[in-house]
């Protein structure tokens, strides 16, 4: 039996400032709309750390460095493929920020989060980026219904 399986990697990053700020993206995209973190997918060749620099300066203009890992998110698709969103955290950016096709993106007083419409989950989400203990979200299926745990 293999032990390999179809895998999606992708990517997610909140961006903060030194004055409490985090900048946000209005996400488009049907399946997951709402309030979120900028991310997207990994290329094929690319580094994990690649993709996030080059996916945060597709949809917000800005050029990050040095972003932090800190987590991951995981669950199964539909079609039984593994889809693993990388965390990372970045507070070194520079560039004049920018909508794209993705959504609006602005920022907001990191205590002002809850006060938006937030894509499914995110809240439960944002403390992988947050908190130490925490490293992953997992989205569990039990056959009768999906839980997300954080590990």
């Amino acid at each position: 039996m293999s032990r390999s399986e179809k895998a999606i990697f992708t990517n997610m990053c909140m961006i903060y400032d030194q004055e409490g700020n985090i900048l946000v993206q209005d996400r488009l995209n049907k399946n997951w709309p709402g309030i979120t973190f900028p991310g997207g997918h990994v290329e094929r060749g690319e580094s994990f750390s690649g993709s996030v620099i080059r996916e945060i300066y597709e949809e917000t203009g800005l050029t990050i460095t040095s972003p932090e890992l800190c987590g991951v998110k995981q669950f199964q698709t539909l079609e039984n493929e593994r889809y693993v969103v990388f965390l990372y955290k970045a507070n070194e950016f520079a560039g004049k920020l920018q909508a794209s096709h993705e959504g609006n993106v602005f920022w907001i007083p990191r205590t002002e989060l809850c006060n938006y419409k937030l894509a499914n989950d995110f809240e439960k989400m944002l403390r992988v980026f947050e908190l130490d203990e925490f490293s992953e979200c997992y989205y569990r299926n039990t056959g009768e219904t999906v839980e997300v745990q954080l590990l």
